[in-house]
């Protein structure tokens, strides 16, 4: 009985023996074949990590000083950014997004809506409507993102923007300059008393529920007539020490500053300087201008047979607070040294009192 149960059991166990090598074999087997099945596909992984690489290599590299270099490279990885691309189905024969040319970097409240709608006239100029604000707020977006926001133009088109806030961002200047050392850029200026007015007329106008006066803003003590340099409405009119950044970067051949009173007064004698600056043929003139009496500044025509001017928005032409003239006589006792140094730098007096 005992040697036939060991019997049994030695059978029992060279059976389960077999089962065992029997499975590890499948096993190994089939792992080897994995393995061969994985060295023959693309690394995926490192292939995605390649990607990521080259991605932020492009987002450094010199490459984007050049457009022609940059619309080459970016052709060539474009699949990589589907999700942050705003493409077109059928873009027109000839035309592609390029990155700006000329830019118009500031000031707030100095007319640089008016002027980017007065170039816009030209037939050689594209520009975005709205302002893009790239280099002061979505400059983590990338020059990828930036070129997506212009619009299409055709090869000797000028692709150009207007942010003001880039005057007074202290990274703008080199973040352009990394883009494009060869980018013209414009700069609109206006008596900085009466551009403070305006600039509080257009923040009153949105914060209804803060009463204080200019004079409360404007002023550290009442008593005293101590300005608040601080304040950004009165920070902003310090033109010198803006531009002074902006010469660390490009040289004054660079930058063209325009009058924002004479684009009032005289807006084609002012349009045919820009126009010579920027490269442009002289081809905006007096028959797209029709001044408007109500507002203060003139409307435009797109073409001069047209019968009904284009005026600016309803928010342009606000009226400004009154403020007392002695009030006024101290602000503009306290721009005095800034606007005589402002224009010793860019060469012209813009006879600011």
């Amino acid at each position: 009985m005992t040697v036939h149960v060991q019997s049994v059991m030695q059978r029992f166990m060279w059976r389960y023996l077999a089962i065992v090598l029997t499975l590890c074999l499948v096993v190994s087997v089939a792992y080897l074949d994995v393995q061969a099945r994985y060295r023959t596909m693309p690394d995926i992984e490192e292939e995605w990590n390649a990607s990521m690489r080259r991605r932020n290599l492009l987002k450094r590299s010199e490459w984007w000083r050049n457009d022609d270099q940059w619309s080459s490279v970016e052709e060539s990885v474009s699949d990589l950014f589907d999700s942050e691309e705003r493409s077109d189905t059928n873009p027109k024969k000839g035309t592609k997004r390029r990155l700006p040319g000329a830019i118009i970097i500031g000031v707030k409240k100095g007319g640089t809506r008016a002027l980017l709608e007065m170039l816009r006239l030209h037939p050689d100029v594209v520009a975005p409507g709205p302002e893009i604000h790239f280099f002061d707020r979505h400059y983590d977006k990338g020059l990828h993102w930036y070129r997506n926001q212009m619009p299409l133009s055709r090869s000797g088109q000028l692709t150009m923007e207007k942010t003001p806030g880039y005057l007074v961002t202290p990274g703008a200047p080199w973040r352009v300059s990394s883009m494009s050392k060869d980018v013209r850029l414009l700069l609109v200026v206006r008596d900085p008393v009466t551009r403070a007015l305006s600039d509080y007329a257009q923040a009153a106008s949105k914060r209804t529920q803060d009463t204080r006066s200019f004079e409360d803003m404007a002023f550290r003590n009442a008593s005293t007539g101590l300005v608040d340099a601080d304040w950004s409405a009165i920070r902003l009119g310090q033109y010198a020490k803006h531009l002074e950044r902006w010469l660390r970067y490009f040289p004054l051949s660079q930058i063209f500053v325009v009058s924002g009173e004479k684009l009032v007064e005289d807006p084609v004698q002012e349009l045919q300087a820009v126009q010579k600056f920027l490269g442009l043929r002289p081809l905006i003139g007096e028959q797209h201008f029709f001044f408007n009496q109500s507002k203060g500044f003139p409307c435009l025509r797109k073409a001069p047979q047209s019968k009904v001017p284009r005026c600016l928005g309803k928010t342009k032409g606000r009226s400004h607070p009154i403020v007392a003239p002695p009030a006024l006589q101290r602000l503009r006792d306290f721009f005095r040294p800034f606007n005589q140094k402002f224009y010793r730098m860019v060469d012209r007096n813009f006879g600011w009192s």
